[in-house]
């Protein structure tokens, strides 16, 4: 497993009135990823999360790829404050086969100048492949389950075989069965059910396929996708910074139903809450709660935001605020 390296290559910095220095462990707090050992053809990705802490915000101008391997893609290259975006690294499972790795240099030019490295490694076996390459569910509704389908196709050793398969989480079940054998070829089918008690929000997993391999037995298979609620809240975390006793901060908070809805209530525990909300039926309200810490108590404050719609159907949506709370 390799360990996680972080490199600052260049970071210069531009005179900036009031200008705070931007901590690039945080910014990045995940740096590196083995892929461990992936089938061929696989489709196999991890997502860098960008978190952008600051009051300024963050613009990456590129990422370079130190080989052909690796594709990075920015999800979004302009993060704004107390904004998250990703940066995807795929491994070109396709086109490369046996021990591959990759450095990705993040080029970020502003609000300063500096060179971020990832890294990604892996081995792509070329004796097994999956059809298709991974498993993708899309969008479903909370409560809905589906079940999707793959192929295990096996070309080597006669006596090979799918031992077992392990699942990260109890709402993703995979099922297999052999279903033919020959000459050293062998195919199985897997099945994976997405329960109807998986939680809401974005999952991006790994199933792990456990075979009688002595040298490589544990193999991938990508899993994704999103359980969609009836009203959804973002940014799910609310940043406010330091925060004396009785000071007070504003943060713009966007909800989202699938019908119209009018919102009742925005509450958080150990917070005071002020916000102008609209007696409008519709589907999107943009809001600028502002937050006022109750009490005295100072040091670090996590509360959980409930927004409540109104009606005799009420749905709630939920979000974290955090600040440091510090004494006069």
């Amino acid at each position: 497993m390799v360990r996680a390296v972080l490199l600052i290559l260049v970071a210069s910095i531009a005179p900036i009135s009031n200008a705070q220095s931007i901590d690039w462990k945080e910014v990045f707090p995940v740096r590196s990823h083995d892929f461990g050992t992936v089938a061929v053809a696989a489709k196999t990705e991890f997502r860098f999360p960008v978190h952008n802490r600051s009051d300024r915000p963050i613009h990456i101008r590129k990422v370079r790829a130190s080989c052909g391997c690796t594709t990075p893609i920015v999800e979004s290259d302009y993060i704004g404050p107390n904004e998250t975006s990703y940066i995807r690294a795929r491994f070109n499972t396709d086109t490369f086969k046996g021990k591959r790795g990759a450095n990705l240099t993040v080029v970020i030019d502003k609000p300063v100048y500096a060179e971020v490295r990832l890294r990604v490694d892996g081995y792509i076996r070329s004796d097994m492949v999956f059809h298709p390459g991974s498993v993708e569910f899309g969008k479903l509704d909370s409560g809905q389950q589906d079940i999707k389908k793959v192929k295990v196709l096996y070309a080597g050793r006669k006596s090979w075989q799918i031992l077992s398969m392990e699942s990260p989480h109890p709402w993703l079940i995979p099922v297999f069965a052999e279903v033919s054998r020959s000459r050293g070829r062998v195919t199985y089918d897997v099945s994976v059910t997405l329960a109807a008690d998986a939680p809401s929000g974005f999952f991006q997993n790994e199933l792990v396929v456990l075979t009688n391999d002595s040298e490589m037995p544990r193999v991938p298979l990508f899993v994704s996708g999103e359980v969609t609620t009836p009203l959804k809240v973002s940014p799910g975390a609310i940043a406010l910074g330091s925060l004396k006793p009785g000071e007070s901060s504003a943060r713009k908070l966007i909800v989202i139903g699938q019908t119209p809805f009018v919102i009742e209530s925005i509450t958080a525990e150990g917070w005071k809450v002020d916000v102008s909300l609209s007696v409008e039926s519709k589907k999107t309200h943009i809001l600028v709660p502002n937050f006022t810490p109750l009490g005295d108590a100072t040091g670090i404050r996590k509360s959980k935001v409930v927004i409540r719609t109104a009606g005799d159907q009420s749905l709630t949506a939920t979000a974290l605020v955090t600040a440091e709370i510090r004494s006069e």
